[in-house]
């Protein structure tokens, strides 16, 4: 006899949609709903979702109601800017048939100096969109789910380095355009394994010097892992890199796994000397009358000069009966400042000097770069990034990638990153 079961619609609307699923189909479900169901997610990419017909290209999950699914196109930036090398595909990245969410592509060490794919929104399909984050008030975060083999450039993000500097890398160059960075996320650059969150306001560079610098670095490392590693390395090997702008503070920090641990450089006057001569011009410039050593056609919209009103912390490094020198630090500065006692015999501050920077978080005053129109702006890409000196850049794989138009919470970000713990394999 054929039995019919009836089950009241009280209990079906009580019953996960993913509990009639596979267990990895149901922890796959879960995991993207953990990210889709954070309030400001505008592009979720799992490398799973894809166009139902025609090029069947990888889609983003988007709020309910949104028409642009952000479909990510294959590209060589090197074919489209020095008219060299091959046209890429989507074979040029490999899937893994696991991750968080189910699936991963792999971003190869390519060997041909030619050849240097990526996976990308065009401008034509993003400019004004949710995607493109810019202008006044506005804050991101950009998460990515990675595995780093080797390298220690780009992620994800909008961010065009430009192809106009002259060097050896540009000779020959068939289309050169300005910088059209706006924000991105990366693999630590000058802190290899490191998340690196880099933001601009003018989509060129920082300091009066040739590159953009306004970047954090996480104080925790990436380990590398090789890409052709065992499926159960591969699956205990999975981070959670993040970075976050929020405009209201000024603040852009990068995060690992969760975590936005501290990251100071010291002796910037040696280690990163575009940062302190913005510090010190404008350090000059506020005091009264032409300075010994100011520059007077240095731009101000380009001097860096985080708050430095009450020191978080004060120690004294040396002092007698008519001098005291102290090291200040303040929210994203230590300032080495010399005081000697005036007439009245008052202490008095007679000199300032930049002795460390906070790089993570990193202060950012401005708003993020908002091109007049889509011929200003870059891409979004994935992967690696448009860029003069054509390196190699971020090997490993790549299991998802999200955007949000807000900067996140610490507990958003950790529930994010739990998801690394738990990936999923859809071959079994």
């Amino acid at each position: 006899m054929l039995l019919k079961f009836i089950v009241p619609l009280s209990l079906v609307c009580l019953v996960p949609p993913w509990s009639f699923l596979s267990a990895a189909d149901s922890t796959a479900t879960q995991h993207v709903a953990t990210v889709v169901e954070v309030p400001g997610c505008v592009a979720f990419w799992d490398f799973v979702k894809r166009e139902p017909s025609g090029s069947n290209r990888f889609v983003a999950h988007v709020p309910a109601g949104a028409t642009n699914e952000y479909a990510l196109d294959a590209g060589n930036y090197v074919r489209d800017y020095w008219d060299q090398g091959r046209d890429a595909t989507y074979d040029d990245f490999p899937l893994l048939g696991s991750g968080p969410f189910g699936q991963a592509i792999r971003l190869c060490k390519e060997s041909d100096s030619t050849f240097r794919p990526f996976l990308f929104v065009p401008r034509s399909r993003l400019h004004d969109s949710p995607l493109d984050i810019k202008g006044p008030g506005k804050s991101v975060t950009v998460v990515v789910w990675a595995i780093r083999e080797s390298g220690n450039h780009a992620l994800a993000g909008i961010w065009h380095e430009g192809t106009d500097l002259k060097q050896e890398s540009t000779t020959g160059i068939k289309r050169v355009e300005r910088g059209q960075r706006q924000y991105a996320l990366f693999a630590g650059l000058n802190t290899p394994g490191a998340a690196c969150g880099h933001v601009s306001e003018n989509g060129a560079s920082s300091f009066n010097y040739r590159y953009a610098m306004h970047k954090s670095n996480s104080g925790d490392l990436s380990p590398e892992i090789s890409a052709d590693s065992p499926a159960d390395i591969l699956a205990d090997s999975w981070q959670c890199f993040a970075m976050t702008f929020d405009n209201q503070q000024d603040r852009l920090t990068s995060w690992l796994n969760g975590k936005a641990t501290e990251r100071w450089r010291e002796n910037p006057k040696k280690t990163l000397a575009p940062v302190y001569n913005a510090w010190r011009q404008g350090e000059l410039h506020r005091q009264p009358g032409l300075q010994v050593g100011e520059d007077t056609s240095f731009p101000i919209d380009q001097f860096y000069n985080p708050p430095e009103v009450e020191p978080v912390s004060v120690e004294t490094v040396s002092q007698s009966e008519d001098q005291r020198v102290e090291v200040r630090e303040y929210g994203y500065t230590r300032v080495k400042t010399t005081l000697a006692k005036d007439a009245s015999g008052t202490f008095v501050t007679t000199d300032r000097d930049l002795v460390a920077i906070k790089l993570n978080p990193w202060w950012f005053e401005h708003d993020l770069y908002s091109p007049a129109d889509k011929t200003g702006g870059g891409p979004f890409t994935i992967g690696r990034v448009i860029h003069s000196s054509r390196s190699v850049g971020f090997t490993g794989w790549i299991g998802g990638v999200a955007v949000f138009d807000r900067a996140l919470s610490p507990q958003e970000l950790a529930r994010l990153a739990a998801i690394s713990t738990d990936p999923v394999n859809t071959t079994r």
